[in-house]
């Protein structure tokens, strides 16, 4: 079974998940001109790209759990799930910095400064910055592949802010962004390296 899934991972090729995973974007701008997205629309089109953006952070996660316990490997669409992410990451916030704030820029600055949950919102997409530029073969070859790897752990931080800045953005406690910070807890705990089962003497 695992073989089945290997080999036909080897066939998808990349280029048509990242259209169909872009496909919503139109749909919702659809949705916000005629009303689809409730009273207020542009609330409802930041959450729903941001929501995207830590789901796709999400799916990157699960690929090394995948494949050192399950023997899956889908390390080839880590990448684009990475850089969808990024895309994602950056409509929420340009919606929110032309959208809702109208490129008021001494307000979003203040905001930024004053609300917990935007500060660490524009944390993580920092964090995210230097990671797409990076996607890139020639620069893995660049930064050699240990330097590489070690600033993609950013990843790891960008994706914690993106939780945390999900709880603290909603009213009051709800369920749904306490489930993804479980999700993102247990998924980088699964990351952690296996410990060596002592030797008898």
């Amino acid at each position: 079974m695992v073989d089945r899934i290997n080999g036909f991972a080897r066939k998808v090729p990349t280029w048509p998940l990242y259209i169909i995973y872009l496909l919503p974007v139109p749909w919702l701008l659809y949705l916000a001109q005629t009303g689809g997205l409730g009273r207020e629309p542009i609330k409802a089109l930041e959450h729903e790209l941001g929501e995207i953006a830590l789901q796709l952070l999400i799916l990157g996660l699960t690929i090394t759990p995948l494949r050192r316990y399950l023997g899956i490997n889908l390390i080839k669409f880590r990448r684009m799930l990475g850089l969808l992410a990024f895309t994602y990451v950056t409509l929420h916030l340009a919606v929110w910095v032309v959208l809702d704030m109208n490129l008021l820029w001494s307000q979003m600055w203040a905001d930024v400064w004053k609300r917990p949950y935007i500060t660490i919102g524009m944390a993580g997409f920092l964090a995210l910055v230097p990671l797409a530029i990076t996607s890139n073969n020639a620069s893995v070859r660049k930064l050699g592949a240990a330097g590489w790897r070690n600033l993609h752990k950013l990843t790891y931080a960008a994706v914690l802010m993106g939780g945390i800045h999900y709880i603290w953005l909603v009213k009051g406690i709800q369920i749904e962004p306490l489930i993804y910070m479980a999700v993102i807890v247990i998924l980088l705990a699964l990351r952690l390296p296996k410990r060596k089962a002592p030797q008898r003497a």
